[in-house]
């Protein structure tokens, strides 16, 4: 089956401009003035140069740090600010949120977005309709996006045995990919809380009645569900994604727990109405709409959860080459986002805490790898160990730990045993070795955006049915 590509000819603008439907904030600003600052067309132009920019003062001030005489003491100083942040979440308590639905139950709407999806999008549509929670209080909406193959005809059949299940068929002309899809299915929805799958997703019957009840609290205005890898014993590709998985669900959690930042993934994410639309629904002119949602709702003071349980699985790429498509379109969507609200991050509209931890997250995902050519350069002419190395030494040892944590909490046997420990340290190993990729991934796409002419452009993932083992 094919993998993931990226076609040269992608000629897709990036001065067109996105109308948002609503204020970012309407505590601290008028509606006018919010949505002013959301659906200026210049906050979503010039990406190319901003990362120019980026790439310049990071390169710079790398080489900088090699030459001042005090370049040590400043990485020396950086390096406990990040340790000590990186102790504060790996210690850190998840909350805790009741499981008893009180008074009405809301309503729900599962929106999947689905091209081509033959192979699986029977098996899901099946699935979430027959979850554990009440068909009148909840509805199932696939977006057939123009399909070519007889994904139109497997759901139109299924449409026959479900009453909850309505499918959207767009038009040829229709644009925007998935978030596209999702903006134009919405207003047809009538949920409280809106629910986003892939078209390879599966998740346990009870998967409503365990996320609904967190909605309870106020101040969440999305939840996202731990991403497993349906396929994760096929090679050291999915087991290394399954390990990553785990990794991701821990740290966001934690960022939580001590009011930093969770984030959502595409796959699995339970958005609060009220909160998608104060943050003007989908963004149509970013790669990954879930990463860029997530910076809007945390700019607009709503938390986000991330659990372990329940989750949704999914299938992992199985190649080198379709996982460095995948991961590379990831890394330039997380990248793009912060060029595109730079401004509303460094006025600090997150809060402190939000703040913080953004930024040593940001520095040790993205600043430190991007640093990591002109930092391994000086350091061979200058006969020295890499400046950044405590940096990079500690976000290894916190990722080591939370993959270990985290893969110890999904285990299903929960009795201690030697030999299940020793089996998790060898996933956590295996699992490093893994996310090393992440390093060139994040510097080659960093210094791609800031000469490239043109957006990359995501070509789906193939799915082909595999069965969770």
């Amino acid at each position: 089956m094919p993998a993931n590509s990226w076609p040269e000819n992608d000629y897709t603008s990036e001065f067109d401009p996105l109308t948002l439907l609503s204020e970012l904030s309407a505590d601290e600003d008028s509606v006018e003035e919010a949505t002013n600052t959301l659906s200026l067309p210049s906050r979503f132009q010039n990406r190319r140069r901003k990362a120019a920019i980026v790439l310049s003062i990071v390169w710079s001030s790398t080489i900088a740090l090699h030459l001042i005489s005090w370049g040590s003491l400043f990485v020396l100083g950086l390096s406990t600010i990040v340790g000590l942040h990186a102790l504060v979440v790996v210690f850190a308590r998840p909350r805790r949120y009741t499981e008893v639905i009180e008074g009405e139950l809301p309503f729900v709407s599962l929106l999947v977005a689905a091209k081509n999806e033959e192979a699986v999008i029977g098996n899901l549509a099946k699935n979430l309709c027959s979850l554990k929670y009440p068909q009148d209080n909840y509805e199932v909406w696939i977006v057939d996006d123009n399909s070519s193959d007889n994904t139109s005809l497997v759901l139109s059949q299924i449409a026959k045995e479900y009453t909850n299940l309505k499918v959207l068929r767009r038009s040829p002309d229709a644009t925007g990919g998935k978030s596209g899809a999702l903006n134009e299915v919405l207003p047809l929805t009538k949920g409280e809380i809106i629910a986003v799958f892939d078209a390879d997703a599966q998740v346990a019957p009870d998967l409503l009645v365990n996320i609904v009840p967190m909605f309870q609290q106020k101040q969440v205005g999305a939840v996202q569900v731990r991403k497993a890898i349906a396929n994760a014993r096929e090679n050291f590709w999915t087991q290394g994604q399954a390990a990553e998985m785990a990794l991701d669900t821990f740290l966001q959690s934690h960022r939580n727990a001590i009011g930093g930042i969770g984030e959502l993934r595409g796959n699995g994410q339970f958005v609060r109405r009220q909160a998608l639309n104060r943050c003007g629904g989908w963004n149509e002119e970013t790669i990954t709409d879930d990463l860029d949602l997530t910076l809007r709702l945390h700019l607009d003071k709503w938390d986000i959860e991330c659990v372990f349980d329940p989750s949704v699985k999914e299938e992992g790429v199985t190649n080198a080459l379709a996982l460095w498509h995948q991961r590379n379109r990831w890394a330039e969507g997380g990248y793009q986002r912060y060029l595109d609200y730079w401004d509303l991050l460094f006025r600090n509209r997150l809060g402190a805490r939000k703040t913080l931890d953004m930024l040593v997250f940001l520095l040790t995902q993205y600043i430190v790898p991007t640093a990591a050519v002109p930092d391994l350069l000086m350091a061979l002419i200058r006969h020295r160990s890499p400046m950044l190395a405590p940096v990079t030494g500690i976000a290894v040892s916190m990722s080591m730990t939370g993959m270990f944590v985290g893969l110890s909490r999904i285990r299903k046997d929960k009795k201690f045993r030697v030999s299940a420990y020793l089996l998790i340290l060898l996933q956590t190993l295996r699992g490093t070795i893994y996310m090393l990729h992440w390093l060139i991934v994040i510097s080659s796409a960093t210094a791609r955006m800031s000469v490239r002419p043109k957006r990359l452009k995501w070509v789906k993932t193939v799915h082909q049915g595999k069965v969770s083992t």
